[in-house]
């Protein structure tokens, strides 16, 4: 019997997308509206993904994505918020996303991302406020040789659960 295939390892940028306060806004507004904001992140989400990006799959309000290129994803993040926020003004469905993102070499498997790069990007989101973008130290980094209009605020290192050390974030705005 032949070994099995090693699995595929993608270089790139891991992000996980979050509704803030969907479990209350479900409980007040009910599922139908709950399914209408759904509806929404998804559609505006799809718009903005550039080639080389591509959603991985949903998790109940939020979402795992993968980019190939670390200028396309931060670029997308910042967009994505633009987005929300615009969304966010002009209806009666507040779209309130928080962002979180880190390079890294995560394992393909049937179609999903799985490894520790994963668990770090699904970390870095639960540091992110609303209408805000966290990323990584290695995502930094894999923006220097790339000019990007976006600015970075030191967040410093952070400790989170189950990363055995601390990760160093960074928040990125227009």
């Amino acid at each position: 019997m032949p070994a099995p295939a090693a699995p595929d390892v993608l270089a790139g940028v891991v992000m996980f997308t979050d509704i803030v306060g969907f479990t209350e806004f479900t409980a007040i507004r009910g599922d139908d509206e709950a399914l209408q904001l759904l509806g929404v992140q998804e559609s505006i989400v799809q718009s903005c993904m550039p080639p080389g990006g591509r959603l991985v799959k949903e998790l109940g309000d939020g979402l795992l994505l993968w980019f190939d290129d670390a200028c396309a994803a931060v670029e997308t993040a910042i967009l994505l918020q633009e987005r929300f926020e615009t969304h966010s003004a002009e209806s009666m469905l507040p779209l309130w996303v928080r962002i979180g993102m880190h390079w890294g070499r995560p394992t393909a498997r049937r179609g999903d991302i799985v490894g520790h790069d994963v668990n770090v990007a699904a970390r870095i989101v639960d540091v992110a406020g609303p209408g805000e973008v966290v990323l990584s130290e290695r995502t930094v980094a894999a923006l220097e040789r790339q000019p990007l209009a976006v600015a970075f605020q030191e967040l410093g290192p952070v400790l989170m659960k189950g990363i055995p050390d601390p990760v160093r974030l960074y928040r990125a705005s227009r």
